[in-house]
């Protein structure tokens, strides 16, 4: 079963994993300052992943393929990993679309 796992970084931000039910973490968001907008932008990647158009395909500097998922206001709410070949981002992006909508929540940031 896929999850988001919310945890506290060093800095004392809250963050977002996405998890397909292998463990394997598919979508990771930035630092929040607050637990209540970390858990906003779960419900965000819950709506827009829905939504074709809010998946940006990008290739970073050393040549890797990965993705981006936005909000309708156009604000990043979650980066993919860094994948070998395009195949594996077009997966990445299935594996978003089919397991965050029903993604249970899972608070680790106090422990």
């Amino acid at each position: 079963m896929a999850k988001f796992e919310i945890t506290k970084r060093k800095n004392g931000e809250f963050q977002f994993n996405l998890k397909a039910g292998n463990g394997e973490i598919i979508l990771t968001s930035e630092g929040y300052k607050a637990k209540d907008s970390c858990k906003n932008g779960i419900e965000s990647v819950k709506k827009n992943s829905q939504i074709d158009e809010r998946f940006e395909k990008l290739t970073a500097k050393n040549g890797k393929p990965y993705f981006t998922l936005k909000a309708s206001n156009g604000q990043v709410i979650g980066m993919s990993e860094m994948y070998a070949a395009e195949s594996g981002r077009a997966n990445g992006i299935a594996s978003v679309k089919k397991n965050a909508p029903d993604a249970e929540v899972v608070d680790l940031s106090d422990k």
